[in-house]
């Protein structure tokens, strides 16, 4: 009987210490304890601003669950995530209009996502319609940081930039915030495993929408 009870031990702490650690897993649980916390609106702030030029998590796992806490004030979280997430854009944008020739090579190493390869499409999205690509990178799961700090890197119009990042971020947390606020707990499952899907329907229609008006006019 001894050896029955323990020999399942052993081999649970063998399996536990033999797994390889995820550090963007752990950073994923980082970011969501703070839900848990008296400093969550403030995380979620500092949180949705590093995001947009250098953190590679990014803030919907903490509003979702700050909206599933209180969805009355789904829409206020939605709005701080937001603004939030421009400021750091604009942040993004700083770095890749005045210092990237320093930090550059951190950035390639260090921040997922952020490759020379991942510059190179950039740029030749920015060539076809630039508020196009830095919408659909607010907006869908393409990362957001790749494109503020490259808006600043190729100059492009910081206007367009600032109103392309307002339209998306804003559509992308508020969808989320309103669709709890209306469903509640019930669309949380719904959301975790479309939210990608729901992202790039609603960024196609926009685009297709933004083009049929440019052709038209």
């Amino acid at each position: 009987m001894r050896e029955e009870t323990i020999e399942p031990k052993q081999e649970e702490e063998h399996g536990t210490s033999s797994a390889r650690p995820n550090p963007l897993r752990a950073l994923y649980n980082w970011v969501l304890h703070w839900a848990a916390t008296p400093y969550a609106v403030p995380a979620l702030f500092l949180i949705s601003a590093a995001e947009s030029s250098f953190f590679p998590i990014p803030p919907d796992p903490l509003l979702l669950a700050l909206c599933l806490g209180a969805s009355r004030k789904s829409l206020r979280f939605a709005g701080i995530c937001t603004l939030a997430s421009v400021l750091g854009g604009m942040v993004g944008y700083a770095i890749g209009a005045g210092a990237w020739n320093v930090t550059q090579d951190w950035f390639f190493t260090y921040v997922p996502g952020v490759t020379p390869e991942a510059f190179q499409e950039v740029r030749r999205f920015y060539d076809t319609n630039g508020f196009a690509a830095i919408f659909l990178a607010g907006l869908t799961p393409i990362p957001y940081k790749v494109f503020t700090l490259a808006s600043g890197v190729f100059s492009i119009n910081f206007s367009v930039f600032v109103l392309a990042s307002v339209l998306s971020r804003g559509l992308r947390f508020f969808l989320v915030a309103a669709l709890v606020y209306h469903f509640g707990p019930a669309i949380e499952r719904f959301i975790n495993l479309h939210f990608n899907r729901l992202a790039i329907c609603f960024g196609v229609l926009f685009l297709v929408g933004f083009l049929a008006i440019e052709f038209l006019l």
